[in-house]
């Protein structure tokens, strides 16, 4: 049987280039949230994040990562999903919707946009109206959906699963 000895903090995985997924966040309630999707993108090799809202970002929570990932600040979500629809970006929401794909069924373009709605609201329908897909996670049990951080990690992982290097 193999040993296994602690190894903290081992060097991340080499990437060829950054990862063409930017993150766009509609206003988040919670700053613990948005800091925790941060780190996330930081050690998923995501360069960009567009959140929209006023948050603030905990540099205890997202560590290094606020050296690394470029944060985009705008008011709204609209016209953030209007602008990528004109630059042609795949919008791929992460939502509960009728004709929603299951996140491990979907293959994700190599370059797109992920749209996570408010931890409260989600989407609107409006917002749900300038998406090319809609992802969600299957739940099993309650609460009937995941913490918008958690899902996010879910949703961020699959595509670095289909697109590791």
């Amino acid at each position: 049987m193999p040993r296994f000895e602690h190894l903290r903090h081992k060097p991340p995985s080499t990437l060829s280039q950054p990862r063409e997924l930017t993150i766009v966040l509609a206003p988040m309630r919670s700053n613990v949230n948005l800091s925790r999707i941060v780190r996330l993108c930081g050690c998923a090799g995501i360069r960009t994040i567009i959140q929209c809202g006023s948050g603030k970002v905990d540099r205890e929570i997202a560590r290094d990562a606020v050296d690394v990932v470029e944060i985009v600040q705008r008011r709204s979500l609209l016209p953030v999903l209007e602008q990528l629809k004109r630059d042609n970006i795949p919008r791929i929401g992460l939502e509960q919707t009728t004709n929603s794909q299951n996140l491990f069924d979907y293959q994700f373009p190599h370059k797109a946009a992920l749209v996570i709605g408010s931890e409260r609201e989600g989407l609107s329908q409006e917002e749900l109206d300038l998406l090319d897909a809609v992802i969600e996670i299957p739940v099993y049990g309650k609460p009937f959906s995941y913490n918008v951080a958690t899902a996010t990690t879910m949703a961020v992982y699959e595509y670095c699963r289909q697109f590791p290097s």
